[in-house]
């Protein structure tokens, strides 16, 4: 564990994480997410689909050169059919690239390919700050349940001390997704269909 793997997996960090929800806005308007159990639910499978996903890619990114990062990206695409998810991840992705290059100089940020997806912008950022591939993963698996988790709280005027427990108790899960080797090509047709109804709403307080 280093301060720079803390500071990727900060949701304080100024890379625009806390304008998303992950879904779980959608998820608690269509009554899938509604408390700690189902919030729980949600997050487990997000984490073992997008989340896995994320974790691959972002391993697969740190300390790749420019054609294997060009290629990440059409894969990132590839593993992400809903229009409103790719949109929201180039933008995530735009937004750590902003603060990755001021907080750590490399020549790396140059290999990315203009708006990258985010999980690639974080390889990249890991890979500035010095860390590991393992590490870029275990960030983004972690993302993938945090950012959610803080949105559903927020919504739903939950417990803090509820949240944080179950994300807590997800920690074994997301060290298991951090090891994985490779791209998953896992997906949820559930999450990509909350995406694009969220999308076409003028009433919502998330991004995505």
């Amino acid at each position: 564990m280093t301060a720079a793997l803390l500071t990727l997996a900060d949701s304080r960090l100024p890379a625009g994480g806390h304008t998303h929800s992950g879904g779980v806005e959608q998820a608690i308007t269509a009554g899938v997410v509604h408390d700690p159990p189902t919030l729980t639910a949600f997050l487990r499978r997000r984490l073992h689909t997008s989340g896995a996903v994320a974790a691959g890619l972002a391993a697969a990114a740190c300390g790749a050169d420019v054609a294997a990062l060009a290629s990440l990206d059409l894969e990132a695409d590839a593993r992400t059919p809903s229009p409103a998810l790719r949109a929201a991840s180039r933008q995530q992705g735009r937004g750590l690239v902003r603060v990755g290059r001021r907080a750590w100089l490399s020549p790396a940020w140059d290999a990315l390919p203009e708006r990258p997806h985010s999980p690639l912008a974080l390889g990249v950022a890991a890979a500035a700050a010095g860390l590991t591939p393992r590490d870029a993963a275990a960030a983004a698996a972690y993302l993938s349940v945090s950012g959610p988790a803080t949105a559903a709280q927020r919504l739903l005027a939950m417990d803090p001390l509820a949240v944080a427990a179950l994300t807590a108790r997800l920690a074994p899960e997301i060290d298991e997704v951090a090891a994985v080797d490779g791209v998953p090509a896992a997906a949820d047709p559930l999450l990509d269909l909350l995406a694009e109804v969220h999308a076409a709403r003028k009433d919502r307080f998330f991004a995505s």
